[in-house]
Parts: structure tokens; sequence; C-alpha cells
């Protein structure tokens, strides 16, 4: 597990205390959400897991390896990627349409508002999809 000298916290304990304070968007919001660290720390809510078809948060949350090259459709990639540096880079909110591979096969087009957020010093790519 990575850690953060700087605060004592890993990026996993880092995300769950995100998580916590975002549960009330995260659990109220009519729209799917997830934040996204990197390929290893991310978190979604129910909404989210279901239009990807995955039985829970957490069974999503576990899906090991390339963010992109597992959930999104290869015509988008470049898209969301883009828009996650500029984020990242620029602290530039984006919104943009995403088709989505879902667990099952096939997709689902959504549009999908990525908005840079800091927690404790590091920056987390809030992301809500309609």
């Amino acid at each position: 597990m990575t850690h953060d000298h700087a605060h004592g916290h890993s990026h996993q304990d880092l995300l769950g205390e995100l998580a916590s304070q975002l549960e009330p968007v995260l659990q109220s919001s009519g729209q799917a959400i997830y934040v996204y660290f990197d390929d290893e720390h991310k978190v979604c809510n129910e909404k989210f897991a279901s239009l990807l078809g995955y039985g829970s948060a957490g069974e999503w949350a576990q899906v090991e390896g390339s963010f992109p090259t597992l959930f999104v459709d290869e015509n988008s990639q470049g898209t969301l990627i883009d828009a996650y540096q500029k984020a990242m880079q620029n602290m530039i909110a984006s919104t943009n349409k995403v088709s989505w591979k879902k667990k099952s096969g096939g997709t689902v087009d959504t549009t999908v508002i990525l908005v840079p957020i800091s927690y404790e010093g590091h920056l987390f790519a809030l992301h809500f999809v309609a």
C-alpha cells in the first residue's frame, strides 16, 4: 500500500475519509457518482455500480487494472483521460460525453461532469454521471 509520509495516511485511508465526508452526497444524489484518485483508489455510489452492472459499490471498487481499459469504451477513453488531466493539472472542471463498458458486455452512454477536489492536500477527481 502506498503511504503519504507527509501526512501519515495511506491513500486508501484518505479515500475512505473523503468518501465518509461525501456520504450524504453519494447516498442521496439521483446521479451516479464516483471519486477517483488512481486505478487502485476509487469509490462510487450504488447508482454508479448498478449503471455498469456491478452488484455493489464495493464490488466495483475491488476491480483491479487500468481504469480506462476496464470501464470506459475505447471511443471515450481519450476524452475522459484528457478531462482528468486538465482537472488535475489546471483545476478545470468539464462536462463530457462518455460511453462506459458494462460488466456483462455492451455499453451505456452518459454525460460526465468531472470536478477536481482537494482533500488533505491530495487531488481527487469527483465525477457525476448522468
